[in-house]
C-alpha cells in the first residue's frame, strides 16, 4: 500500500512539473533548444499563422517619378499592342538532294511587316533568297502561303504577297522620317528572334550614317545602328520610333558569336520608302549608273604611277579605266588609253580622274556609289568634276539604269 502511495506522489509531481513548463512557454514564448523562435514565425494567441512583414522597397520613388515610370510603361504596352499585330513570321523552304539523291528540305525563318491592306509584306532579301516555298504566320496564328513580288539584293529588301487575305483586316505600319533621327533617341524592335514570335526589345539609336555591304557586294548607306537586341530571326522586322512608325528594317548584326552584342543595323526608312513602291510596281528597283569601270586612286598608287613617269594631278579620286558602250558616259568621259604594270596589277591609264559629283567631293568608288544611290534616280542629271590630264573640267551626263548582274 505504501508503494502505491509513493507511485501516485511521483506521478503528481511529474504532472506539476509539466504544467509549470507549459505555463512558462505560453507566458514567455516558445523556445527550441533554448533559443527563442523569431517573432515573424511565432504563432499568434489565436493559433492563426502570422503575417510576414514585407521587406522595405529598394528605392523610395517620389510621386512624380512613379507617375513618369508608369506613363512610360503604359506607352510601351500600348505601342506593342498596336504594332505587334503588323509583324509576321516568315518561313522559307527550299529543297536540295544529298549524295544518294534523297530530297533534303532546308528551312529558314525571318520577320516582316505589313506594308498595305492588299497583303504586301516587306522583309529582307536574304530572308527569302532562293526560297521555293514561303509561308507567313500572322498575329492571329493563321498560316498563309506567299509569293515573291519583287527583290532588290543591293539594298537587301524584298516584297512578298499573301496568297489570300485573312478574315481580320491587315494593319499596315506607316513609315517615319529616318533623316530626322538623332543619336540617343529611343527605338523599339519587334521580330521573331530564334523563332520566338513577336518579341519586343528596346534601345536607342547608337549611331547614324553607317555603311554596310550587302550580299551582292553593294554598299548600303545611311544605315541606323542600334543597341536594341537584334538576333537571327529579327531580320526583316521593323525598327520603330516612339510613335510606332517604321524608321528602319532590321537587317544585320555585328557579333563574333552570332548573337546580339548590342550592335544591330537597320536599313533606313528613306531607302525603304524609295525602293518598296518600285518593287511592288515593277518587281525590281532601277539603280542609277554612270556606265564606267573605275579604280580608286590612293596616295600610294599615285606615288607609284609618278615613279613610273605617269602624270597624276591628284592623290585621291576615282580613275576611269573604261567606258561602257551605249552607257551614259559614252562620248562624255574618257577611259584609259594605255596599260602599265603597277606591282602585280595591269592598269589602264590616261583616263579621266573623277574628284566630285554635283560639287560633292569623291575620293573613292564607295563614295561615288553611295552618292548616286542616296541622291539620284535613273534619268537624273549629274555634274561630274574631273581632271583630264592636268586640265580640270566639269561635264554633265544623264544617268541610266544599271544592268542586272549575272
Amino acid at each position: 500500500m505504501r508503494r502505491l502511495w509513493l507511485l501516485v506522489l511521483v506521478v503528481l509531481l511529474f504532472m506539476a512539473g509539466a504544467l509549470t513548463a507549459l505555463t512558462a512557454m505560453v507566458l514567455v514564448g516558445p523556445r527550441v533548444a533554448g533559443l527563442a523562435l523569431p517573432a515573424a514565425v511565432a504563432p499568434t494567441a489565436t493559433g492563426a499563422p502570422p503575417t510576414a512583414t514585407p521587406p522595405p522597397p529598394l528605392m523610395q520613388l517620389s510621386p512624380n517619378a512613379r507617375a513618369v515610370l508608369a506613363a512610360e510603361q503604359k506607352w510601351l504596352e500600348t505601342l506593342y499592342t498596336n504594332a505587334s499585330p503588323s509583324v509576321v513570321n516568315i518561313t522559307s523552304r527550299s529543297y536540295t538532294y544529298d549524295f544518294f539523291f534523297n530530297v533534303v528540305p532546308q528551312e529558314g525563318t525571318g520577320s516582316g511587316f505589313v506594308w498595305d491592306a492588299q497583303g504586301h509584306i516587306v522583309t529582307n532579301y536574304h530572308v527569302i533568297k532562293d526560297a521555293q516555298e514561303l509561308e507567313v504566320k500572322l498575329a492571329d496564328g493563321s498560316q498563309v502561303e506567299a509569293s515573291v513580288v519583287g527583290t532588290d539584293p543591293p539594298n537587301d529588301l524584298a516584297v512578298i504577297e499573301l496568297a489570300e487575305l485573312p478574315k481580320s483586316p491587315l494593319r499596315p505600319l506607316s513609315l517615319g522620317d529616318s533623316e530626322a533621327l538623332k543619336v540617343g533617341q529611343r527605338v523599339i524592335a519587334i521580330g521573331n528572334p530564334f523563332g520566338f514570335e513577336r518579341t519586343l526589345t528596346t534601345g536607342v539609336v547608337s549611331a547614324l550614317g553607317r555603311v554596310i555591304e550587302s550580299e551582292t557586294g553593294d554598299f548600303i548607306g545611311e544605315v541606323i545602328q542600334t543597341d536594341a537586341a537584334i538576333n537571327p530571326g529579327n531580320s526583316g522586322g521593323p525598327l520603330l520610333n516612339v510613335e510606332g512608325q517604321v524608321i528602319g528594317v532590321n537587317s544585320q548584326i555585328f557579333s563574333p558569336s552570332g548573337a546580339s552584342a548590342g550592335i544591330g543595323l537597320a536599313i533606313p526608312a528613306r531607302v525603304v520608302g524609295r525602293v518598296v513602291p518600285e518593287l511592288i510596281a515593277r518587281g525590281r528597283y532601277p539603280h542609277p549608273w554612270l556606265g564606267i569601270e573605275s579604280v580608286d586612286l590612293t596616295p600610294g598608287l599615285a606615288a607609284r604611277l609618278r615613279r613610273g613617269g605617269v602624270e597624276v594631278p591628284a592623290d585621291r579620286g576615282v580613275l576611269v579605266v573604261g567606258v561602257y558602250r551605249d552607257g551614259p558616259a559614252e562620248g562624255v568621259l574618257h577611259g584609259g588609253q594605255r596599260r602599265v604594270r603597277v606591282g602585280n596589277l595591269i592598269l589602264p591609264i590616261g583616263g579621266d580622274l573623277i574628284v566630285a559629283l554635283d560639287g560633292q567631293p569623291i575620293e573613292a568608288q564607295r563614295e561615288m556609289l553611295l552618292y548616286l544611290e542616296s541622291h539620284k534616280r535613273v534619268s537624273d542629271s549629274v555634274r561630274v568634276r574631273l581632271f583630264r590630264g592636268r586640265q580640270p573640267l566639269e561635264v554633265t551626263l544623264t544617268l541610266s539604269e544599271r544592268p542586272e548582274r549575272s
